[in-house]
């Protein structure tokens, strides 16, 4: 996982910043560092110790993977009153119904086909790979059902529901990067929940 690639770089780094006594400055730039790797441009604003825990202010500029009309909808939409965040539709699986869980087998399973593991003699293998993202039974048995027949995204996604796509995109990340990298095949099934989700927002 991307996690188990950078962790020994950071922990390079948090030896340097412990013997450092400069450490303000190295970690002034290694917070720009690390969140380089991830395409965004942040500059540290105000660095502090306080107590047990370092606060630290940041100004963000528009990530790569980000286009100038998404860029300017994220801006607008931190201009609105705080109270309509609550109003984006965040749906727990265990209050779906059942047609919208048998939606997220069907996508999860597709995001496996992508990534060359829809054979279902490999279930054994990918179960406790796939439980380790908190998928619950009913989902991991869903998932296998689904795997035997798996459907191909650009028909799971027609019409798909904004919650239900934004529930699945979380884990369909993680299960593309189980083997550490991402696939031509798993980045169009990415790409084509992505696209699912900002279709349903902008309408």
């Amino acid at each position: 996982m991307l996690v188990q690639l950078v962790r020994p770089l950071v922990r390079t780094q948090v030896q340097l910043l412990s013997q450092s006594p400069s450490a303000s400055t190295k970690l002034v730039g290694m917070v720009a560092q690390w969140l380089g790797y991830l395409g965004i441009q942040a500059e540290v604003t105000q660095l502090q110790a306080a107590g047990e825990r370092i606060q630290v202010s940041l100004c963000v500029g528009k990530p790569e993977q980000c286009t100038e009309a998404e860029w300017q909808r994220i801006l607008d939409n931190l201009n609105q009153p705080r109270e309509t965040d609550a109003e984006f539709p965040w749906l727990a699986y265990s209050a779906m119904t059942p047609a919208q869980q048998s939606k997220v087998h069907r996508l999860l399973a597709s995001v496996l086909q992508a990534g060359g593991q829809a054979n279902s003699e490999d279930w054994q293998n990918l179960r406790p790979q796939l439980a380790a993202f908190g998928l619950e039974e009913p989902m991991l048995l869903g998932i296998q059902a689904a795997l035997k027949a798996p459907l191909p995204m650009e028909l799971l996604v027609e019409q798909l529901e904004p919650e239900v796509a934004a529930f699945v995109i979380s884990k369909a990340i993680g299960i593309a990067l189980m083997d550490r990298q991402i696939s031509p095949a798993e980045d169009v099934a990415l790409k084509a929940l992505l696209n699912a989700l900002d279709r349903e927002v902008v309408a």
